[in-house]
């Protein structure tokens, strides 16, 4: 995952903020997808957390700027930021609360 720091990617947005989550029904406060083509710890494509941007969106393309790597589960998480953006670990983590809450985890830089 850490060859994925400082790279632009495209995502693909299949959680946009404002809609809710298929089992758990939380409500996603910020933009959620996946790199296509791509697989994670889980066997999935790797999620990814967009930051900073305040509607829905359905694609995006960013600067991974930090991962959150997951010390009690296999799904670590991308965070994407537009292009000279950039967010502090206290950000990253108050704006993920919502669904990190429930895993222990380091914001990798």
């Amino acid at each position: 995952m850490r060859n994925y720091l400082n790279k632009i990617v495209k995502v693909k947005i299949d959680r946009a903020m404002g809609t809710s989550h298929p089992k758990h029904g939380f409500i996603y406060p910020v933009n959620y997808g996946y790199l296509p083509n791509t697989i994670s710890g889980d066997g999935e494509e790797i999620d990814v957390y967009v930051l900073g941007e305040h509607q829905p969106l359905d694609k995006f393309e960013g600067r991974v700027i930090a991962i959150i790597h997951r010390l009690d589960d296999n799904d670590d998480k991308l965070i994407v930021m537009a292009e000279g953006r950039n967010y502090s670990d206290e950000q990253i983590r108050a704006l993920t609360e919502f669904q990190e809450k429930w895993f222990k985890s380091e914001i990798i830089r």
